[in-house]
Order: C-alpha cells, then sequence, then structure tokens
C-alpha cells in the first residue's frame, strides 16, 4: 500500500470511529473549465476527468455508508451554454450512464434523477431512465443527480401544485405548512442535506436545493472538481463531524438533549 492510500485509510477508519456521519451529501461540481484550462486543454477534458471523480466519491460514499449523495449535474442555468458544449455534455451522461450502471447495480445503489427532466434529449433520458429502473430495488447508497434542475423552479413546482390542490379542495389553506410543503418537493423522498460541498471555491449555492439547504453544513474547498477525490471527500467529513448543529437552540441545550 502506498503512502498516499495508507493516509487515506488512516482518515477513513478516523472518520467512521467518530460516527456522526452526514446522512445526506449534496455537491455542487464545479472547476471542471478552470481544471482544464490551466492544463491549456479544452472545456470538454476537464468534463471527461470530472467523471473520475464522480466515480471516486459515489464508490466511497457507498464504502463508508452514506444513505444519499447529490450531485447538481446540470443546471437549468446550464442550457444557455455554448450549444457545442451542451450537446457533448449529453453525449457524456448518456456515455457515463451506460458505461456505470452495472458497476452501480453490483455495488447495489440506487440511481434516482430530480429536476425537469423532460428537458433532456430523449437518448440521455432514455439511458437514465433504464439506471433508474435496473437499481430501482438496491437498498445502499442512494445517488441522487440533480438535471436541468433549479432551487427556484422547483419552490414554483410545488407552490403551483399546492395552490392547484387547495382550488380543487383536496388540502385546506390552513393545512399548509413545512412538513406539507417539503411533500411536495422534488427530495421528497429523501432527508434534508446534511453536508453540503462546493469545489472549485467559489461562494454561492447557485440556486441548489434552496429550501432543503436551511440546516445544511456548508463545505467550500479551492480544490477543482477533477481533483476531488476520496481523501477530499473524507477531509470534508471529518471537518463536518466537529462541527456543532445547533438547529437555533443553544449550545447547552444540544448538550442536554437526547437528539433533534
Amino acid at each position: 500500500m502506498s503512502k498516499a492510500d495508507q493516509e487515506i485509510a488512516s482518515l477513513r477508519e478516523q472518520v467512521l470511529a467518530r460516527g456522526e456521519l452526514p446522512r445526506h451529501i449534496a455537491i455542487i461540481m464545479d472547476g471542471n473549465g478552470r481544471w482544464a484550462k490551466r492544463r491549456g486543454l479544452p472545456r470538454v477534458a476537464g468534463h471527461n476527468e470530472g467523471i473520475n471523480s464522480v466515480r471516486e466519491i459515489t464508490r466511497e460514499c457507498g464504502q463508508i455508508g452514506i444513505k444519499v449523495l447529490t450531485l447538481y449535474t446540470f443546471s437549468i442555468e446550464n442550457w444557455s451554454r455554448p450549444k457545442s458544449e451542451v450537446t457533448y455534455l449529453m453525449t457524456l451522461l448518456l456515455r457515463t450512464i451506460r458505461n456505470e450502471v452495472n458497476e452501480l447495480h453490483k455495488n447495489n445503489v440506487r440511481l434516482t434523477l430530480m429536476g425537469h427532466l423532460a428537458d433532456l434529449p430523449d437518448d440521455p433520458l432514455k439511458g437514465l431512465l433504464e439506471g433508474v429502473e435496473k437499481t430501482s430495488l438496491n437498498t445502499g447508497l442512494n445517488l441522487n443527480l440533480a438535471l436541468s434542475y433549479g432551487g427556484r423552479a422547483e419552490i414554483l413546482d410545488a407552490t403551483r401544485t399546492i395552490a392547484q390542490n387547495v382550488r380543487e379542495g383536496r388540502i385546506a389553506l390552513e393545512d399548509i405548512d413545512e412538513r406539507l410543503f417539503s411533500s411536495y418537493l422534488y427530495t421528497r423522498d429523501i432527508p434534508d442535506p446534511d453536508l453540503l460541498i462546493r469545489t472549485s471555491g467559489e461562494l454561492r449555492i447557485s440556486n441548489f436545493l434552496l429550501w432543503q439547504m436551511a440546516y445544511a453544513e456548508l463545505y467550500v474547498t479551492e480544490t477543482l472538481w477533477p481533483d476531488f477525490r476520496n481523501k477530499e471527500l473524507l477531509l470534508a467529513i471529518s471537518e463536518y463531524q466537529k462541527r456543532e448543529r445547533r438547529f437555533g437552540k443553544t449550545s447547552e441545550q444540544i448538550t442536554h438533549s437526547p437528539g433533534i
């Protein structure tokens, strides 16, 4: 075992020994273009290398027992990028799913999707849905891909559906509370993120899971996504484990409380 592998194994052991793992990790995968530019390569080279990070982070999350991993794969705003780049990203998405779905299935990973999926081209969408179907009964890590996703759009979709249900008498106005509203979001079947990781050092959440991030711990790293691998993930989790999550309470209340 190399020195680097020994370091990662030791870090993994420490993280597991501490316990209190985040149930749900969400990642804004940023920096593919900059990674490529620094190397004098086309932007697509960064996207290609970023797939290797996705593979390694997914494997690590499954190995250490994370329940949900949500990856901000393609935002609604990304459709405004140059057509050639968007076309390549859709092609890469389809190729990646076809190449990886058997490995995901073997590792008991369940693939789910969220966002305005009807916006996706037919072939990538078909390939993704086949992956969802193939892994639907798996009980390990839930790998959740946000595609053609926007947090504001998600909130608007929920609001429109709730308004329609009120108008039709299916729910009463006074029944609308946070729990009910959450049940109309794309993430209705998974817990809110405990940890949000953003790569590349940008200090914004870019319209990602706006409702769900209310109490998430934020971790920003200067590491560009293609360089973000299992060591960087374990360091983020280690930092998360050192924080006190108070959810509006005082430290004293948390200390004497049986749990949130």
